[in-house]
């Protein structure tokens, strides 16, 4: 029985989610489904956070998506690969529940919305460790066509400049090499042509292309699901502090973009899905043990949500292997526009034949082929000497594979380009590069040499270039004996400059099993919930594999819309109490 809303509250629902990122729009989507009458508030005049911009990759042991494909997976698997990361530390619960739900969350998204979902195949974990895959356990979004969205596909956050070409049209991992390679075969140029024609047509009626792939296919999926569901959605609406009586969470004020305020009484709780703190300086202060002034998340993530929980008592949970952020290296870019961005160097240039990092002592620091969460770790245990780092090339490597923004296939009179504009650096010759950078020719002399030497006989002493499953996956199959080493030749050179940049949150709200928020003391703040990256990582930041934070976005989306309708284990079965102060 739903109760009367109060003189207090200008509105009454049963769940008010704030924040309408993947977690915030799973959390609602699921709630829905489950009988609730569900508010979804939404800060910006778009939905998609973070995710819009991501690989849009799930990280699931377990899947069942995996193993119907061929792939051997078990949730056993990815509990012991967890425990040798993370450890038995205080949270097991949470990581618990999440390799619990995960395969049964997938298959109600699967069975129940517009969230299809893939196995990647062969996509490795991060780590070379026991319980560890290379096989099943990441999962894609299929694609997805914005036309089926009409009118409200405006409101699907776009990917960032960088990921788009022609100015507007996406591209998956699997498009790049056909694209590439458009003039070599009659079925790669039909196949580009095909995409470019309908990105052409696109234009013609949409502010960008509709072909929706990685990240924006997962977000858009989402959102036709819950336009599907009639969950409101109601745009330009902020968190402006929670209500609370007794240790109790009842609603919440929001505040639209025009100042006006209204008080929201949620019978079944509140949740924050408000994208973490990544743009709050005072937060990032705070929590951050380190100078990372680059963010790749979105720029509406001003950390209101952890603010306003920890006004009424909440606690935040610092992640004890890297505190307060996952990282990726990036290159800073000017746009068209003049603005500046970066572009994120996940996977496609580091592990390659031919590339080398150093730092301010034109030394090697790292193996280059490591996830990018690990290669910025690394640098940041060098303190300074590795911020900036650069990525060290020749001109014939980046027209056979790219480098960060310059595509593969670009010719010499492109990446001269770039470099007159000021993204690279170019010289004909090392020595002449370093004194660029200002390096020491000598010990860049001397890095190269030794790295040289060791990348003829296929073998990295120094980091272990290509001796990770994940290394070898993103390496180059057609350079043997190793697919990520090969010589650094003479000629034409190259140096980007990368810096370290968080793509996501490890230190969030304390949470239990359900995604309820918890006091410092460990006790449960009825009628709160957090997830995504409000919520602490389950992860405790490590970096596990591919998806490692829409994985448990759409877990405990799942499992806290499961437990506030009274529909999973642990439930809350009934609307919350409300004091009787608040009832007068």
């Amino acid at each position: 029985m739903t109760m009367k809303a109060s003189p207090q509250w200008d509105d009454e629902v049963d769940l008010l989610v704030i924040g309408a990122g993947a977690a915030g729009m799973a959390t609602a989507l699921v709630a829905t489904l489950q009988g609730l009458n569900v508010r979804l508030v939404e800060k910006s005049a778009q939905v998609g956070g973070t995710a819009s911009t991501s690989a849009g990759t799930l990280w699931i042991p377990g899947n069942r998506q995996g193993i119907a494909a061929g792939y051997h997976d078990c949730v056993e698997d990815g509990r012991r690969y967890l425990r040798e990361l993370v450890g038995n530390d205080y949270g097991w619960a949470a990581r618990e529940a999440f390799l619990s739900a995960g395969p049964d969350a997938i298959d109600f998204y699967m069975a129940n919305t517009q969230v299809q979902l893939v196995s990647c195949g062969k996509h490795p974990d991060y780590m070379d460790r026991p319980g560890s895959a290379v096989f099943g356990r990441a999962l894609v979004p299929q694609p997805f066509d914005g036309r089926q969205l009409g009118s409200q596909f405006k409101n699907v956050r776009a990917p960032i400049p960088e990921f788009l070409i022609f100015g507007g049209m996406m591209v998956g991992k699997d498009d790049i090499p056909r694209l590439v390679g458009r003039f070599k075969s009659l079925s790669n140029f039909v196949y580009s042509g095909k995409l470019f024609a309908r990105f052409l047509f696109d234009r013609l009626r949409y502010p960008r292309g509709t072909r929706l792939t990685m990240g924006n296919a997962l977000v858009a999926r989402l959102y036709a699901s819950l336009l599907d569901a009639q969950t409101p959605v109601q745009f330009d609406t902020g968190l402006k502090e929670l209500v609370q009586d007794n240790g109790q969470v009842l609603g919440a004020v929001l505040e639209s973009a025009a100042g006006q305020l209204c008080r929201v009484r949620a019978t079944h709780g509140v949740v924050l899905a408000t994208g973490g703190f990544a743009r709050n300086s005072a937060l990032r202060k705070a929590f951050i043990p380190y100078a990372v002034p680059r963010s790749v998340a979105c720029e509406t993530n001003q950390g209101e949500g952890i603010e306003a929980a920890m006004r009424v008592g909440a606690h935040v949970n610092v992640a004890e292997h890297s505190p307060g952020g996952f990282w990726t290296p990036v290159s800073d870019t000017t746009r068209k526009d003049g603005s500046k961005g970066v572009f994120p160097h996940l996977s496609l240039d580091r592990a390659k034949p031919g590339l080398i990092a150093v730092n301010a002592k034109a030394e090697r620091f790292v193996n280059e082929a490591n996830s990018y969460h690990d290669f910025v770790t690394a640098m940041l245990a060098c303190g300074g000497d590795a911020v900036p780092a650069y990525l060290i090339c020749t001109i014939a490597f980046i027209k056979h594979y790219g480098l960060g923004l310059v595509p593969p296939g670009a010719s010499e009179h492109q990446v001269k380009k770039f470099a007159e504009q000021g993204y690279l650096k170019l010289a004909d010759d090392l020595r002449s590069l370093a004194a660029l950078i200002g390096l020491s020719p000598d010990a860049l002399a001397r890095t190269v040499k030794r790295y040289n030497d060791n990348a003829a006989k296929g073998v990295d002493p120094d980091f272990g270039k290509g001796s990770t499953e994940l290394n070898r996956f993103n390496g180059d199959p057609a350079v043997t004996p190793n697919p990520c080493l090969a010589p650094l030749l003479p000629g034409p050179v190259c140096a980007l400059a990368v810096w370290p940049a968080e793509i996501a949150g490890s230190t969030g709200l304390a949470v239990n099993e359900h995604g309820q928020v918890l006091t410092a003391q460990g006790t449960v703040m009825p009628g709160l919930y957090a997830c995504g990256n409000d919520m602490e990582s389950v992860m405790k930041g490590t970096y596990p594999g591919p998806g490692t934070t829409l994985g448990p976005a759409l877990t405990f989306g799942y499992i806290i819309a499961r437990h506030a309708s009274g529909s999973g284990a642990g439930e809350q079965s009934a609307p919350l109490a409300v004091p009787q102060a608040q009832l007068s």
